[in-house]
């Protein structure tokens, strides 16, 4: 079978590289290992998180939250069963909507695990042992990531008692001590699931502070919500030895700079040190495809050392992030369509989905400062925020970081309530090379949230109204 196009994995870049692809005239085809579309995100991520969270969210809600408004419930009881029927449900629907999307743009899938064998030649392995042999003359690589765990420590994953992100997804119940390794976004995310759920959560951290590349003011703020809500935190500590116990699991660390070691126990161990590009199986060695720590090694049309062998999403250099891998999915092919497809590095927010969030686009003052770029700074909290104080959601502030000499945003972070949503007025802007006074001079509908965003774009030039 012979395709314009064929792409390797369904995320959220390879479903919306071939569907973008379709869009453009070509014939395509994705190759799926999974049995669903969706990739990561979908199945075991993004969308099964995101569902959690919000039930949880709610939950803690029923019992500490209403009743200051006036609304008596009594003390909530959880029912497993349900809160995990919300968050299946929620990826049926998703994963089931992209299958529907790939067939209304006639998009042609092939199950199973995906091989490179030479620019234009793809062979499919089934699960039933059948191969199926492709032809095409592009190739774009969106087979994403796969869980990372601590160097020199060996982990057993039973995603039971010792779990990954996927795991910690699917608990039989809410356990009573959890340990979290790792205060990067995932691990926080879901450590803040079973916390209000009753858990008693514990986080260790190999740096000495948690979130690494969001603002630092954002990151030692929320750290101070999470500790008065219950969480420890141990920074600078190196995790040495994870192990199941006949009670449940154990982990042990030590001071990064020297010290005692310390050994927790723990119900259930949460693994959450990152991820690494997932390129296991392709073939990309035998078909000469360059490769650094991992990575598939591109050029600025996505194009690897092989050329028809493009790769885009977690496998290449950059944030790995779903809509990151989107944008480089529509980008490419744009490109092989003849047109000018493209992708604004400068312009990918970030958001960390506890509570409050936390959003960011564009640089941090740790990164400016690095780089010796003069910029002015405009604050303001979400205290002097009427939505805020109406909600209860005062927590947090906006950070508008503008040049100083041209006064086009550099960066823009977001510590409160919805912040992932606050955050796309800030892109949007940055895309247009906007300055904080264009955001000053916008009007904002009162009483909002992003009434906030406008007054620390009016603090940059310390003419706030409402502080």
């Amino acid at each position: 079978m012979s395709y314009d196009l064929v792409v390797i994995g369904t995320g959220p870049g390879g479903y919306v590289c071939a569907i973008r692809a379709a869009q453009l005239g070509m014939k395509v085809a994705v190759v799926e290992k999974r049995a669903t579309h969706g990739g990561t995100c979908l199945n075991v991520g993004c969308i099964p998180s995101k569902a959690l969270l919000h039930a949880s969210e709610m939950f803690e809600a029923a019992e500490h939250d209403l009743p200051s408004l006036g609304v008596i419930v009594g003390k909530p009881a959880l029912d497993m069963a349900a809160f995990m029927k919300h968050k299946d449900t929620t990826v049926a629907a998703n994963v089931n909507g992209v299958g529907f999307l790939l067939k209304k743009n006639k998009i042609d899938t092939f199950t199973g695990a995906g091989a490179i064998k030479a620019a234009g030649k793809v062979d499919v392995l089934g699960a039933d042992g059948k191969l199926t042999s492709l032809e095409s003359k592009n190739i774009v690589i969106a087979t994403g990531s796969d869980v990372a765990t601590p160097p020199g420590v060996k982990v057993e994953f039973d995603e039971k008692t010792i779990v990954s992100s996927t795991g910690a997804l699917s608990l039989a119940k809410v356990p009573a001590n959890l340990v979290v390794i790792g205060a990067g976004v995932i691990g926080l995310e879901l450590g803040s699931v079973w916390r209000r759920l009753g858990a008693k959560v514990t986080v260790v951290e190999y740096l000495d502070r948690i979130l690494p590349g969001i603002d630092g003011e954002a990151a030692r703020q929320f750290q101070r919500i999470e500790e008065k809500n219950g969480v420890t935190f141990h920074l600078s500590s190196k995790v040495t030895h994870v192990e199941k116990t006949g009670a449940g699991a154990s982990v042990t660390f030590e001071p990064v700079k020297g010290g005692d070691a310390v050994k927790l126990d723990a119900d259930v161990v949460l693994v959450a040190t990152g991820r690494r590009p997932y390129t296991d199986g392709l073939g990309l060695d035998a078909a000469g495809v360059t490769m650094d720590r991992g990575r598939v090694v591109i050029d600025d049309r996505f194009q690897s050392s092989v050329p028809g062998i493009y790769a885009i999403g977690d496998v290449v250099r950059g944030p790995m992030l779903a809509h990151k891998a989107e944008d480089e999915g529509t980008a490419v092919a744009e490109i092989l369509a003849g047109q000018h497809g493209h992708v604004n590095y400068n312009v990918i927010p970030g958001v960390v989905y506890t509570s409050p969030e936390i959003a960011s686009v564009g640089k941090t003052e740790e990164e400016l400062k690095a780089a010796n770029i003069a910029f002015k700074v405009g604050k303001f909290p979400f205290t002097a925020n009427g939505r805020a104080r109406a909600m209860r959601h005062t927590d947090g502030f906006v950070k508008i970081l503008a040049d100083a000499a041209t006064d086009r945003v550099l960066g823009v972070h977001i510590l409160g309530h919805g912040a992932g949503e606050l955050i796309a007025e800030a892109a949007v802007l940055m895309e247009f090379g906007g300055s904080s006074e264009d955001m000053a001079r916008t009007c904002h509908a009162h009483p909002t949230m992003s009434e906030a965003v406008r007054e620390a774009a009016l603090a940059v030039d310390k003419r706030a109204i409402h502080v």
